[in-house]
């Protein structure tokens, strides 16, 4: 039996970083947002682990004997038995991107293996699990909008904003998620306000932005691309960068600035997608 999960991309709607935390993480508001498309995890029982790699990004990680995937595949077994497994990742998201691709991954992983063991997807242990693979892991696990606080791994879900056209563009650069959060300044400007989903996004911001842009000032370019385009609704960085996003009014609209960014730069990765 091969069970399949689709692993997410993630965004960011909003990121407030509140203060540095004496654990090395950094407490959190932040608005998750999942889209339709991303990367896809494949797993069976064997009678040998093994890890394959397909997919355009499927390269970036060949040689890597430890990763999310493995690590979260390892610790379901330990935790509940069963295994080994055959785990194929078909990798269509660029790497660390901050759009939560090896979190999605690892949380999918944990999901299929959940499924072959017949084991709930809403199993606390499994949430345990995901919280030692790393602060975005349970979000990915949730796998819908949500109100992260802590690290981001205290969740609270919220209705909205599903169907929303979305664009995600990366130029082609990878940022460090530790070099970005060492270049918060340190400023508190606080946290999200209440109201809806898409009331809470565009009164929000990313407190990493401004790192993010020092360290690969092409952010600004991307953005500053993303909101000029006719139907934004909001264009912002997610995560640690460097992959930005753009919600439109319409498919029509996402469409056309898909199109004419792909034309004006083709080396630039672009998604067309909607929120989950």
């Amino acid at each position: 039996m091969i069970v399949e999960e689709l692993a997410p991309a993630k965004i960011n709607l909003a990121l407030h970083v509140r203060q540095r935390r004496p654990d090395g993480y950094h407490e959190l508001e932040t608005l998750f947002a999942f889209l339709r498309h991303g990367d896809t995890v494949r797993v069976g029982s064997s009678e040998e682990a093994s890890f394959t790699l397909t997919g355009p990004f499927g390269a970036a990680l060949a040689g890597e004997a430890d990763n999310l995937v493995t690590r979260a595949a390892s610790a379901f077994a330990q935790a509940y038995g069963g295994g080994p497994f055959a785990i194929t990742l078909d990798k269509q998201l660029p790497i660390a991107s901050g759009i939560g691709g090896g979190s999605a991954d690892a949380a999918a992983t944990l999901r299929a293996c959940a499924r072959l063991g017949g084991v709930a997807p809403d199993d606390p242990r499994l949430f345990a699990i995901a919280e030692t693979l790393g602060a975005d892991v349970p979000a990915c696990l949730l796998g819908r909008s949500a109100v992260g606080t802590g690290k981001g791994e205290q969740l609270e879900p919220i209705d909205g904003m599903s169907g929303v056209p979305v664009l995600l563009v990366n130029p082609g650069v990878a940022v460090s998620t530790a070099a970005v959060f060492k270049a918060w300044d340190g400023v508190d400007r606080g946290g999200i306000p209440d109201g809806s989903l898409k009331a809470r996004a565009v009164a929000g911001r990313n407190d990493l932005e401004p790192a993010a842009r020092a360290i690969a000032p092409v952010i600004d370019t991307v953005v500053a691309r993303l909101a000029s385009a006719p139907g934004v609704t909001l264009a912002r960085m997610s995560g640690s960068g460097a992959t930005c996003f753009a919600l439109f009014e319409s498919e029509r609209a996402c469409a056309d600035a898909a199109a004419a960014i792909r034309a004006e730069q083709p080396r630039w990765w672009c998604l067309e997608s909607a929120l989950a």
